[in-house]
């Protein structure tokens, strides 16, 4: 946190923001280091369950770097055929890294990965910029960052880049959620909406803070208490696909999405599109993937989620 210049709240958040980070080189190297994904599996699986999402985030990275120095697909496969497959949001995130730090021309070939869930490649290689590129994608918030990828159309792939920067933002501004919104808020308005959703997710996933923060962070969001509260809802998705549901996951799920973990995750899976419709684009051009978090956003909406119910 001191290395990188992000806002100390106190000492339980640093604390708990250099575990998830150490975490997440350990998934990293667990992977490297096997001989075997069953080998690096067994090592994945001993983590604390508050913090294993993180290492296969970690795994995921490894896994496609160490496949771009074999010209293969052996380790992200074998990755995703075995525990792997009950992470496979954090390890999508996970790929993201790696692109961030390979050359192009060792990008792995995204088309081969689920035309739903690859967006959220692009959400880990907006949160690596921010994160590490932290002058030009959060200290400088004006400054345009073009961005394609054979992954889908240019346009809304500068807004799943968003959705990771504001992920990023609760670790940059320290899980202060005062802090949080003032960063969101210094980005034009229309990426807004994208970076609440990421903050969301970070603060239900990653956490470190407490329920009257939470709903500070909820009323300060304002018009994108919605798209605050979808990505609240990923979060409690990926955890109980995961089986990590934590004692947090429960506090933010009720604050943010006013639903229990497993009642938001429902809303998700329920709503997610089926094997065919996962490509389609909707009528503005959309892919299925933002379809999907309009939904799921209206549905939390409707259930009956509003600014007052969320902070009574």
């Amino acid at each position: 946190m001191d290395v990188r210049g992000f806002n100390v709240k106190d000492a339980a958040s640093k604390n708990q923001l250099e575990t998830i980070g150490k975490t997440f080189l350990d998934g990293y190297a667990y992977v490297v280091e096997a001989r075997s994904s069953a080998e690096a599996e067994e090592r994945l699986e001993t983590i604390d369950e508050q913090y294993r999402g993180f290492a296969y985030e970690g795994a995921g990275m490894g896994a496609v770097m160490l496949d771009s120095l074999a010209g293969s697909t052996k380790r992200l496969d074998g990755l995703l055929a075995g525990q792997g497959q009950h992470h496979i949001y954090m390890v999508y995130v996970g790929i993201g890294w790696a692109m961030a730090r390979l050359p192009r021309f060792l990008w792995p070939d995204v088309t081969r990965t689920d035309p739903l869930l690859r967006w959220l490649i692009l959400d880990g290689y907006g949160f690596h910029q921010a994160y590490f590129r932290t002058d030009a994608y959060v200290r400088d918030p004006a400054r345009v960052h073009p961005f394609t990828w054979a992954g889908g159309p240019a346009d809304y792939s500068l807004r799943a880049i968003d959705q990771g920067i504001g992920r990023a933002l609760w670790f940059v501004g320290g899980t202060d959620p005062d802090v949080v919104t003032g960063l969101i808020r210094s980005y034009a308005e229309h990426r807004h909406a994208d970076m609440y959703a990421g903050a969301g997710l970070a603060a239900t996933y990653a956490g470190s803070v407490g329920e009257d923060e939470l709903r500070r962070f909820a009323e300060q969001s304002g018009p994108h208490l919605p798209q605050l509260a979808q990505g609240a809802a990923f979060a409690a998705e990926a955890r109980e696909k995961a089986g990590l549901t934590i004692g947090h996951t429960h506090l933010a799920a009720r604050v943010l999405c006013g639903r229990t973990p497993a009642e938001a995750a429902r809303i998700c899976t329920d709503l997610m599109p089926g094997e065919d419709a996962r490509a389609t684009t909707g009528p503005s051009g959309e892919p299925a993937y933002e379809t999907w978090r309009q939904q799921i956003a209206g549905r939390l909406t409707a259930l009956p989620l509003t600014q007052k119910d969320a902070l009574s």
